[in-house]
């Protein structure tokens, strides 16, 4: 590994100036340099790491909002730490550093929900809060539309979970981060064509403390890597540019994903099919058959279906923001609608080892459950908390099933309140183990697309068109030549419907989004979805190259 004398031989004394001031707790934005940091002061960062200190506070703020008149409340003190290191072909561009740590308290009053914060981390601080989480709870009773029913939930006392990382990349030095980074640049630019390349490193550890009125105290770890490049190729005449981007998945584990997923060793291949699509032919617009790849498909999962199954956008309360859902009115769609082939089967989960959204425990403190979203490609569930599952009682009872949350309840922060948000949701194997090459072969005329690129959607989730990385022509059930310019259009129930052929257990694989927004104010999170490789019949493709 570089020394840091060569590290900052190498342009990168601003990252070095920046790591020696961190001690301060003070933010330090160097914009000539691109560098920035913010730490926690050295006491809140030792309360961070105390946990009977914080179950304290925890249980004086819970305490508190009773003392106060709730009939139910719940605290939660995070830190949340980030790391990320971006670079520019030979240069270092940025390297940021941010650490927090608060206290959130939630108190539920006469069935409204009241929410207050902290960063005062002693008891009178955390007392106060839960005192305004009452206020706030009282003060919006008037606004109310429905009282809040929970649920029903088991205590968790004492527990604990920790997400599947082997190595804290708050281990690895900077230096040895962005010397992977530059390397794996030099090894693009030797690709054909190749001019220019972006890299980076991605990372989150968040410290999740939880404590409730129904006796649980909870302590999690969970740690999130996403390595990333865009290589971008110049035709020799300057006439066109081409990107290699979103080369790999973003994932629930640590500094040993970086190592395995080995950017040096595949950067210049990924700079090679920047070059390609330079001379790919256009795509002829029309009807195809295709052949998705779960690196494609995972994001037409997450709009098209993983979006419009959360229940309160189903139930109108997402419009403002970013709309609600076709998959609507529940009485009307629960067993009945159907969203694709009798092979469909959608899961929801936060259970995947190395999956973004998987946890232990969720916001409420339910420990998640594995659910099918759509069983048999009808509509068979949505994502719920312990406030939204009452909402489906009735269907519950019809099913025989305990009313239960699905464990979907997630805040970005200790500073923001907790809410819906996705779990891992994944279209799940078919009976046949049937892999990639299989559904080319079984393909007469088609595209086969890698890679996740371009989307829109509307707001009810109905419309839709993504584009992706690669585009393959398929003729005779072969691959024939790169194709440009491809998206494909749908409505999501004709899209699913016309899926005619999926792959087996051997080839289903991860995928996801590091950050993923909803809510007002909006809050981000990060969700993993699992897919097989998957083939439709007859999407309507359009060229996006086209000039009018």
């Amino acid at each position: 590994m570089t020394d840091r004398r060569e590290f900052l031989k190498q342009g990168t004394a601003a990252a070095a100036l920046v790591v020696a001031h961190t001690r301060s707790g003070r933010l330090w934005a160097l914009p000539q340099f691109g560098v920035a940091s913010e730490t926690l002061p050295r006491a809140a960062a030792d309360l961070a790491g105390d946990p009977p200190a914080i179950n304290a506070l925890l249980l004086a703020a819970i305490n508190a909002a009773q003392m106060a008149g709730a009939q139910y409340a719940d605290a939660r003190i995070q830190r949340l730490q980030q790391n990320f290191v971006l670079t520019r072909e030979h240069q270092i561009l940025n390297v940021v550093d941010t650490d927090t740590l608060g206290c959130g308290v939630r108190a539920l009053v006469d069935g409204t929900w009241g929410f207050a914060a902290t960063r005062a981390l002693t008891e009178d601080g955390v007392r106060t809060a839960a005192q305004h989480a009452v206020s706030t709870a009282r003060a919006s009773r008037i606004a109310r539309d429905r009282p809040v029913e929970l649920a029903p939930a088991e205590a968790h006392p004492n527990a604990s979970w920790t997400s599947h990382f082997t190595v804290d990349p708050w281990s690895i030095p900077l230096e040895q981060k962005a010397e992977l980074l530059l390397r794996a640049n030099a090894e693009a630019l030797k690709a054909t064509n190749v001019k220019f390349v972006n890299s980076g490193l991605f990372f989150v550890k968040e410290e999740r403390n939880f404590a409730s009125t129904l006796g649980s105290t909870i302590r999690q770890t969970v740690v999130r890597s996403y390595p990333t490049m865009q290589i971008t190729a110049i035709s020799p005449d300057r006439t066109d540019f081409q990107l290699r981007q979103n080369v790999l998945a973003p994932m629930g584990r640590g500094w040993e994903y970086v190592l395995e997923a080995d950017l040096v060793a595949h950067a210049q291949k990924w700079g090679e099919e920047a070059n390609e699509r330079l001379s790919a032919k256009p795509v002829d617009v029309g009807r195809y058959d295709l052949v998705l790849h779960p690196s494609n498909l995972w994001l037409t999962i997450h709009e098209s279906i993983g979006h419009p199954t959360e229940l309160d956008r189903a139930m109108g309360y997402e419009a403002n923001y970013a709309g609600t859902s076709f998959v609507a009115p529940p009485e009307k769609m629960l067993g009945q609608f159907r969203y694709g082939p009798s092979f469909m089967n959608i899961q929801g989960d936060r259970a995947q080892p190395g999956a973004l959204s998987t946890i232990g425990y969720d916001d409420d403190g339910v420990v998640p459950d594995t659910f099918l979203l759509i069983k048999g490609g009808v509509v068979n569930d949505y994502q719920t908390t312990r406030e939204q599952a009452t909402w489906l009682r009735w269907w519950y009872d019809k099913q025989g099933r305990p009313i239960r949350s699905h464990g979907c309840c997630h805040s970005q922060s200790w500073g923001d309140v907790q809410f819906q948000r996705m779990p891992n949701v994944s279209l799940l194997p078919g009976a046949q183990d049937h892999s990639w090459d299989d559904l080319i072969a079984a393909t007469d005329r088609g595209i086969a697309i890698v890679g996740d690129g371009s989307f829109s959607i509307d707001q009810q989730r109905y419309n839709a068109q993504f584009s992706g990385q690669l585009f393959y022509e398929i003729r005779g059930g072969k691959i024939v030549g790169m194709l440009k310019d491809v998206a494909y259009q749908i409505r999501t129930p004709d899209f699913w419907n016309s899926m005619k052929m999926i792959g087996g257990k051997r080839s289903y694989e991860v995928n996801g989004s590091f950050f993923d927004g909803k809510g007002q104010p909006p809050q981000s999170n990060a969700v993993s979805h699992g897919a097989v490789p998957a083939r439709f019949a007859q999407v309507n493709v359009i060229n996006t190259g086209r000039k009018a």
